[in-house]
């Protein structure tokens, strides 16, 4: 069967579908679909097919593209578009995750399997609303429980539908942290005295950085009185300020 024959029956599976379909998939429905022909699709003719299809859509004619993202193929708007589907879906479309929450799916997407505690041992506070919001928003799974702990906790993991939200195919696209801290260089002042010149240096990763000191220079020579032990320090909790959640209500 001609390439350019199968070409327009995934344009329609992809269009069609409730969810992303994997290359897998398309070769098994567009077969089903032709069963009673003896030459069947091969699992690389449909893969070269949609390698034409991502390059169709990607001329600047269409405000669509043909992207795999959250596990399978889908149409999707360009960036270019978003303003105006904004539009359409009002204040739903506009919704953010807090910083809490994001916090917290940061810790699951790269530590993932995790349980409730490990997520709470790392942030330092309690997680229970955030991984509440994330399930309700359906970003997060319970995948299983853990045999080795006492109580056997529940364990949570990232769904497709994370990888859909942000865009991913795997979890393996997910930017290395190696790479988003090589990012951030640290470049100090350097006073070349000789010259009265100032220069700066990056600093190499075999360097060692200077050890932090508890004293903080100010210019203010007034000195504070230390807080006395009946003062409180106020209670650090895991609410989403950020995010509009007259949604948690929803």
């Amino acid at each position: 069967m001609e390439l350019s024959a199968i070409i327009p029956h995934i344009e329609a599976l992809i269009f069609a579908s409730e969810k992303p379909l994997t290359t897998a998939e398309i070769v098994e429905l567009i077969n089903n679909a032709f069963g009673f022909m003896e030459e069947r699709v091969s699992h690389d003719q449909v893969s070269s097919c949609l390698e034409g299809i991502t390059e169709k859509y990607n001329s600047e004619f269409f405000p669509f593209e043909v992207k795999e993202s959250g596990g399978g193929w889908q149409f999707l708007s360009k960036k270019d578009f978003h303003q105006t589907i904004a539009q359409l879906n009002g204040d739903k479309f506009l919704k953010r995750l807090s910083t809490a929450a994001l916090e917290t799916l940061s810790i699951i997407a790269y530590k993932q399997p995790i349980t409730k505690g490990e997520i709470e041992s790392i942030r330092g506070v309690n997680s229970d609303y955030s991984i509440q919001k994330l399930l309700e928003k359906e970003l997060i799974i319970i995948s299983g429980r853990n045999e080795h702990l006492p109580g056997k906790p529940l364990i949570y993991a990232t769904s497709k539908n994370f990888m859909d939200y942000f865009g991913i195919n795997t979890t393996d696209d997910l930017p290395k942290i190696k790479e988003v801290l090589a990012e951030q260089f640290i470049e100090p002042t350097i006073i070349n005295h000789s010259a009265g010149e100032i220069e700066t240096d990056t600093i190499s990763e075999n360097q060692a950085l200077p050890e932090p000191t508890d004293a903080v220079e100010t210019n203010n020579t007034e000195s504070y009185p230390a807080p006395s032990e009946d003062a409180t320090i106020p209670h650090q909790n895991d609410t989403d300020s950020s995010i509009d959640e007259a949604s948690a209500t929803e």
